[in-house]
């Protein structure tokens, strides 16, 4: 979902895997193959996650000039595998970087054929005809073993949360590590610090509305994870789970997504973000806040968030990386 890197939900990027697990909520794409263990219909999300994307592009080129960097040593074509790609911001990233330190071969891994199509269309609209740059699509399942045989291994895997949609973290990373090539990365974008957008005081309902919306947010979390079938838990972080996997030199680093101004971009994912709390959380709120929601999200009210100076969007995406 991925994707994509401000932190907008935990669904962020798509969760590149298919499903046994039953999932609600209108799933009437037409690609039951494609189904995700997490019961989200992804192929739905394209223009959410694109928006995402664009208001995080400046994160996106930060982190493709990292990773691509620690390449530098593998070879004249590093090949980097982008898993549960999302819209494909971050690929087209990766694949912009490639071409200029000289080519490269970048494969997109997911388990949504759609997001497989928005993914590419991203990246060879961001490269524009450079051709130093080969870029492959596979659909695939990232909770099962075929991953192994369905993608080349590569320099570089990069998975943005993602894992954190798979039954068995811990055998989702240890997979995934499997893909990396020895002396290669895996880097997986997990945590940080949750969007901050609203300021305290909305003059609507009482103060204080997204922190309440974060803490329900995080208790829905939970549950989606205890829904999962064959959910296995992770009591620890990324980084260990990283060095069990027995990958080596584990790090992290954090990168910003600072939009401080009110672009008509900003306020449109704001009044997104909160409409599909408003549309899956609603009944976990109090009967206060989702009054609040319902102002905030009506365009003919003085109230409505997508015509407010003082929205933003401030938060902070990990990537937890190490080498095999």
């Amino acid at each position: 979902m991925g994707a994509h890197t401000h932190g907008h939900s935990h669904a962020h990027g798509s969760t590149a895997h298919q499903s046994e697990h039953t999932p609600g909520n209108g799933h009437g794409h037409g690609h039951s193959h494609d189904h995700t263990h997490d019961g989200i219909d992804w192929s739905t999300q394209i223009d959410h996650l694109r928006r995402e994307d664009a208001l995080a592009a400046d994160a996106q080129t930060q982190i493709a000039r990292r990773l691509i960097g620690l390449l530098t040593g593998t070879g004249e074509r590093p090949v980097v595998v982008d898993i549960g790609a999302g819209a494909g911001g971050q690929s087209a990233a990766f694949a912009v970087e490639l071409a200029a330190r000289g080519g490269g071969r970048l494969i997109i891994a997911d388990a949504v054929t759609e997001l497989l199509e928005a993914a590419r269309a991203t990246t060879a609209a961001a490269l524009g005809g450079d051709d130093r740059v080969s870029v492959e699509t596979v659909l695939v399942d990232a909770a099962s073993d075929s991953v192994l045989d369905a993608v080349a291994q590569a320099d570089l895997v990069w998975a943005s949360r993602m894992v954190h949609h798979l039954p068995d973290q811990q055998a989702g990373t240890d997979r995934l590590a499997k893909l990396v090539r020895p002396g290669g990365w895996l880097a997986l974008a997990e945590g940080g610090l949750p969007l901050r957008c609203l300021p305290w005081d909305l003059g609507v309902g009482t103060p204080g509305l997204q922190d309440r919306l974060l803490a329900v947010r995080d208790e829905f979390f939970g549950r989606m994870r205890a829904e999962i079938t064959g959910s296995v838990p992770m009591p620890y972080g990324w980084n260990i789970a990283l060095g069990r996997a027995g990958l080596a030199e584990v790090s992290a680093f954090s990168v910003l997504t600072d939009q401080p101004t009110a672009t008509p971009e900003v306020r449109e994912s704001v009044a997104s973000w909160l409409d599909g709390l408003r549309n899956r959380m609603s009944d976990n709120v109090s009967d206060d806040d989702r009054t609040a929601l319902d102002q905030l999200l009506d365009p003919t009210a003085d109230s409505y968030i997508g015509a407010r100076e003082d929205i933003f969007l401030l938060g902070a995406t990990t990537i937890h990386l190490g080498r095999r």
